[in-house]
């Protein structure tokens, strides 16, 4: 294991990448891919009553197929931040720590931004705060297809890669969750739900999702 980790923009990032910020000081968050639709940079997974939920960002479609990531701007379309907000609070209103953040949470999705790399690096920076976590959190510089000094989990922490895989390194620990009386425990969904249901615990059970 490197001291530094590199990992793509997310957007409320599964648990799996916030255990990667637990683990190291100092993490790139890549601007200068290939914005890539179906991945994490713009989709998040949480636990409605049904089962897990995606909520999806809609984009701007850009007129050059290989746009960067920075350069990925936010659309409109569908009025997504007031159902994306009306999701979490259905999904989250009955959780320990909901009420607790919900008011600060709420103004991701009262301003508009432009850019998505943007609002997915300023809602990291307020989910690691929320939960004492203090990584360096860098956008890279420049695209670097093998990284130097740094572990690389930009595609490896996908929607479609299954981490049992691919991640040997992560073992979601298992926490209360508002529905698990329902639909058992569901693993490694958005850092909200952790967030919601644990609060100030949600370090711990990062820690506790190592595999050493």
């Amino acid at each position: 294991m490197k001291d530094e980790v590199i990992l793509s923009s997310a957007y409320l990032a599964p648990v799996e990448y916030y255990v990667k910020l637990y683990q190291y000081g100092k993490a790139y968050i890549e601007q200068h891919d290939h914005y890539m639709k179906q991945t994490y940079r713009n989709r998040c997974m949480i636990a409605s009553a049904d089962g897990p939920l995606s909520l999806t960002i809609p984009t701007e479609k850009n007129e050059s197929p290989k746009c960067s990531m920075k350069d990925i701007r936010i659309s409109d379309h569908g009025k997504w931040r007031h159902v994306h907000w009306n999701a979490l609070v259905a999904a989250y209103k009955q959780s320990p720590f909901f009420d607790y953040y919900s008011d600060d949470l709420a103004r991701f999705y009262e301003q508009r931004y432009e850019f998505l790399f943007d609002f997915n690096l300023e809602l990291c920076q307020w989910i690691c705060e929320q939960i004492d976590l203090q990584p360096m959190l860098l956008p890279t510089n420049d695209y670097e297809a093998v990284p130097l000094g740094a572990d690389d989990f930009r595609e490896i922490i996908h929607p479609k890669k299954d981490y049992e895989q691919f991640d040997s390194n992560f073992n979601p620990c298992s926490y209360y969750q508002v529905f698990d009386a329902k639909l058992g425990f569901l693993p490694n969904l958005s850092i909200v739900d952790l967030l919601f249901n644990m609060g100030p615990e949600s370090l711990l059970v990062l820690r506790d999702s190592i595999v050493k």
